[in-house]
């Protein structure tokens, strides 16, 4: 996200049009469009002063260093990080600070770290999370490149299905009128729908552990679809992840969280097809018996 337009540059001509000598001053009567004139007989151009401050910086690396019109436009329009941290806060998800990406590793400096900057900071995460603007605030300013995780089975749940099936099925629900609330991609290779959570029930026993949603491998009636409810976390937008790629909403914190069944249906169809056009022959079939 910008944090803003880049610097205002005077446009006078009195930088221009009057000469400097060894020890001349410069004199302006406006800061962006005044006259001046300069005393003396300088050596060098008039121009902004190099980083050693021994010689005045030429136009043309002026010019150069100038970011493109457009560049500063789209920085200016763009929604900064901290207001869309709170947006989803205001949606009712709560958040806690993440890890992000550290040139070609991860911030928490971890040898191999199995999941670079998608994962909390904390290992308190599930109590820490919190939809207080105030301290999330906080947290964005003291810790400007951090990502956000939102820890779910509290107020929401997280859908996760390849990115291929989530267009596919996400077109579906739309042409249908389904309300589908937030929807965002995640890297170059999932697409998360947040749906409302499935609640408390009388029974612990009806939950069953976030561990086994999150290894699809395992449940060939669902292939691909990860299921995070409670005891999991997904990155929320703005988020960066290595490589450059980044987490981002295609539909905003601002849609009402719909019931996951409602979508459920539409997601695992998807996830099918998308199995069964990508799937490859097992070459580690193993060719013996296991067991006597």
């Amino acid at each position: 996200m910008g944090d803003g337009i880049g610097r205002h540059r005077g446009t006078g001509s009195g930088a221009e049009s009057g000469t400097e000598a060894g020890t001349g001053t410069e004199a302006g009567t406006g800061a962006g469009t005044g006259t001046g004139a300069g005393t003396g007989t300088g050596a060098w151009p008039a121009g902004r002063a190099s980083a050693a401050g021994s010689r005045p910086e030429s136009r043309l690396a002026q010019w150069l260093r100038r970011r493109p019109r457009s560049a500063r436009k789209a920085q200016a329009d763009a929604p900064d990080r901290e207001s869309l941290l709170l947006a989803v806060a205001a949606a009712g998800l709560p958040l806690a600070p993440a890890a992000y990406p550290s040139g070609y590793r991860c911030s928490c400096e971890r040898i191999g770290c199995p999941t670079p900057a998608r994962h909390p900071v904390s290992f308190a995460w599930q109590t820490q999370s919190t939809t207080d603007r105030a301290q999330i605030a906080r947290w964005a300013q003291a810790q400007p490149e951090a990502n956000f995780i939102t820890a779910t089975g509290m107020v929401h749940d997280v859908l996760d299905v390849p990115l291929e099936a989530g267009h596919s099925a996400l077109r579906r629900l739309l042409e249908r009128n389904v309300e589908v609330g937030p929807v965002a991609e995640s890297g170059d290779d999932r697409m998360l729908f947040f749906t409302a959570t499935r609640g408390t029930p009388e029974e612990e026993d009806e939950w069953w552990p976030c561990e086994l949603d999150c290894h699809p491998e395992t449940m060939d009636e669902h292939p691909g679809l990860r299921w995070h409810c409670r005891g999991s976390y997904v990155l929320v937008p703005p988020a960066r992840l290595p490589d450059g790629r980044e987490v981002a909403w295609v539909r905003g914190p601002e849609h009402p969280l719909p019931d996951p069944l409602t979508l459920l249906e539409s997601l695992t169809d998807a996830c099918a097809r998308y199995a069964g056009e990508n799937a490859e022959p097992d070459r580690h079939e193993v060719a013996w018996p296991l067991s006597r």
